[in-house]
């Protein structure tokens, strides 16, 4: 993504009102699950379109910690280990849930996670168009399928160190070969800039 002219940041409210909205779509519980893996574990819309259940499964077909993103599905050479939200990890197990009896195991884990109605995979094109419907119809002007990505690489920022971490775990998780790049996604606050000076 250019970022010249970056993707709008949602807010909490947004989310939580975005999230709800999906109920009135076609396909509420897939299109529930695209949105986050956006915001919540901050993929690419490529990367969507590209996860399969063998990357968030064990062994013995239980849904994993960690999504284990491949080189295969992710941009260049960034596949990483993307520790699973709690509000994404009951999505994909009812996504799980509704689709366990229909295949083996082995069929299961090359199978994409995101599918439509029509393929049994999608494209990274088609997950930006269906962000670019849903934004639209929810009013949320300047929003687009990379918004949920640096929405949570920025959230994710500001409480890294909340936890012990800092700006190179976020990299990490953002799969950002440089810090810079990383940088450059995240909103920064005068606010916050404001007071930190205080706590140094």
């Amino acid at each position: 993504m250019a970022l010249g002219k970056q993707a709008k940041l949602l807010t909490k409210q947004q989310m939580d009102a975005f999230y709800l909205s999906l109920e009135l779509t076609r396909n509420p519980s897939r299109n529930r699950l695209i949105f986050l893996l956006s915001v919540k574990a901050g993929l690419r819309a490529k990367e969507i379109a590209g996860l399969t259940w063998g990357m968030v499964l064990s062994a013995s077909g239980d849904l994993e910690d960690n999504i284990s993103l491949e080189n295969t599905a992710s941009k260049g050479n960034s596949g990483r280990l993307i520790p699973i939200n709690k509000q994404l990890r009951l999505e994909l197990a009812s996504q799980l849930n509704a689709i366990r009896s229909k295949a083996t195991l082995h069929e299961l884990r090359d199978r994409r996670i995101v599918r439509t109605q029509r393929r049994i995979q999608t494209t990274p094109q088609v997950i930006v168009n269906m962000f670019k419907g849903w934004y639209k119809k929810a009013g949320l002007m300047g929003c687009s399928s990379h918004s949920g990505r640096r929405t949570f690489i920025t959230n994710a920022a500001k409480k890294i160190s909340t936890v012990g971490g800092s700006l190179r775990d976020v990299q990490w998780l953002a799969g950002h070969s440089s810090l810079q790049t990383t940088q450059r996604y995240i909103d920064g606050e005068s606010d916050a800039r404001r007071k930190v000076v205080d706590l140094v």
